[in-house]
């Protein structure tokens, strides 16, 4: 995956939303040290998105760490109108999930924490099946991985030695 710079990160407009927070017991002499994990989704809507997580002994400061680690962690998915170029599967660890284009119209179909990345991501129409665990982080990050995979017509053209015209999309 080609991460943003961080100079590119702060000229945009990102929104963040928490798509999920865990608490982390770690068993110690004197008892357990609870700690609260975070997971967010950080996007502009229009091609930039990122996924970080944090931990601390407070959820607030858990949420800032994971916003500030999905800022390190952005990458530029190819938006073919309000949808995805082509249909797409992800998998990491047993998440695995089905990224399929839509008509315009349609909107946002999925799930969960599918849904959080689609709608940060800037896809408007989506249909989106998890076909794996249900575990979020998992999920995030087989989603995370299909927009990394996923290739423009121009792309496919270029690599293919053709012109975009060629192609019958």
């Amino acid at each position: 995956m080609n991460y943003l710079l961080r100079s590119e990160v702060e000229k945009l407009n990102l929104e963040d939303r928490v798509v999920a927070i865990n608490r982390v017991a770690k068993t110690v002499k004197g008892g357990r040290n609870i700690r609260f994990s975070a997971l967010v989704v950080v996007g502009n809507g229009n091609g930039y998105v990122g996924i970080g997580t944090g931990k601390a002994t407070e959820v607030p400061e858990a949420i800032r760490k994971a916003s500030e680690d999905a800022k390190k962690h952005m990458i530029n998915v190819p938006l073919v109108g309000t949808t995805i170029p082509h249909r797409i599967h992800g998998h990491k660890g047993s998440g695995k999930v089905l990224l399929m284009p839509a008509t315009e119209g349609t909107g946002v179909i999925a799930g969960g924490p599918v849904r959080a990345i689609c709608e940060l991501a800037g896809y408007k129409d989506i249909r989106a099946k998890n076909l794996g665990s249900s575990n979020p982080r998992n999920i995030i990050n087989a989603c995370m991985e299909a927009f990394a995979n996923m290739k423009t017509v121009e792309e496919v053209a270029k690599l293919r030695g053709k012109s975009v015209e060629e192609f019958d999309y």
